[in-house]
């Protein structure tokens, strides 16, 4: 597998909502490892914004706690996966979870 995977971050812990994170964990992932990991700050949060901002970055996958529906809607329309509903604050582990194939999107933690 080979992927980018964002996660949206608060004090360097997964953000609950990512319209509202600090940075986003950029993790490049190559045949089923880790290669690299950046921490990006993103633009100020507009309808739209974020889901262009990772597209740029090359970005196919996002895990996020809580999104939007319309946010999800942006992220599909960008071809970025949505994964979901997840409570974690270990970074890498999600992103090695993710690889095995043994994470799956939970009830989403954002209520709009």
């Amino acid at each position: 597998m080979n992927r980018k995977i964002a996660i949206p971050t608060t004090n360097g812990t997964l953000s609950q909502h990512f319209g509202h994170c600090e940075k986003f964990a950029i993790y490049e992932v190559k045949n089923d490892k880790i290669e690299k990991e950046d921490f990006v700050s993103p633009p100020p949060h507009e309808p739209g914004s974020h889901p262009a901002f990772l597209r740029n970055h090359g970005c196919d996958t996002i895990i996020a706690g809580g999104m939007g529906v319309k946010a999800q809607q942006l992220f599909q329309q960008n071809n970025i996966e949505v994964i979901i509903g997840l409570q974690s604050n270990d970074l890498k582990g999600l992103v090695e979870s993710y690889i095995s194939n043994e994470l799956d999107s939970k009830d989403n933690l954002c209520d709009h």
